[in-house]
């Protein structure tokens, strides 16, 4: 009878010693933790290795794909779970993976339903929820694309996709500021890759874009129903949507003052 594989819960970081220790905290049931970290002044080094984690620094920022590419290539265990550390490992999501390692199926790749907690409440439409990434997979089978941002996990011919029960909780957003600062480096990274598609964008093409995301959250997403947390957010969003189109407008349209 083959033993149980092993498994590593891996995260990327930077100076998130306000969020680190209690997400660590749901995942002492894992074999391995392996942290990748690019730079943090904060104590996050001490917290990660005071839990038992294996911790390596890589601070020459690659972007979100490359850089998880790293921290995979760290792990020693034989499956993957990925964890962020604004993310929490609920006791149902725990039971659910277990039952998966205690009988491994082949060229499967795993999702996770997120819930991510937003402005004091829990939110549950806008598009938001059940919000599923692709995030348990064995390390042999897969791993991420070289994304700036919003990366992927590599679905190659024949891997199949399963849900797994329970959720994964997202706590987002300290506060506004941190929702801003966030916002502006997703669409900066944003900018940057389609820039270097010599992709150009247009003040039109996102205002376009805004209003059809606040409409798709709020109206069509069911973001009303979340209360006011449901508008701020629909609002917030459709103002990300338009600064992302407006800065790859600016890099490609516009001029310095001696050209």
């Amino acid at each position: 009878m083959s033993s149980r594989p092993t498994l590593a819960a891996v995260l990327i970081v930077k100076n998130e010693s306000e969020n680190l220790a209690a997400c660590l905290a749901t995942l002492d049931w894992v074999d391995e933790i392996v942290v990748l970290d690019s730079g943090s002044t904060d104590g996050t080094r001490e917290m990660a290795e005071a839990a038992g984690a294996r911790f390596f620094v890589n601070a020459d920022w690659p972007g979100f794909g490359k850089q998880r590419q790293i921290a995979q290539a760290h792990v020693q265990s034989d499956w993957i779970l990925w964890v962020d550390a604004d993310e929490r490992v609920t006791p149902e999501l725990k039971t659910s993976i277990e039952a998966i390692l205690a009988k491994p199926t082949t060229h499967t790749v795993y999702s996770v339903a997120r819930l991510s907690w937003v402005f004091g409440r829990f939110i549950r439409h806008c598009g938001w929820y059940p919000d599923r990434v692709l995030r348990l997979y064995p390390k042999a089978l897969t791993g991420y694309n070289d994304a700036l941002v919003h990366e992927k996990v590599t679905l190659k011919k024949g891997i199949k996709t399963k849900k797994l029960k329970g959720d994964l909780l997202h706590y987002t957003y300290r506060d506004l500021e941190h929702y801003l600062v966030k916002s502006a480096g997703y669409a900066a990274a944003w900018a940057d890759q389609r820039q270097q598609r010599g992709k150009k964008g247009s003040l039109a093409q996102g205002l376009l874009h805004g209003v059809g995301c606040f409409l798709k959250m709020y109206l069509l997403k069911a973001g009303f129903l979340d209360g006011k947390q449901g508008l701020l957010l629909s609002l917030l969003s459709a103002h990300s949507t338009f600064v992302k189109y407006a800065d790859l407008w600016i890099r490609t349209n516009t001029r310095g003052p001696r050209e």
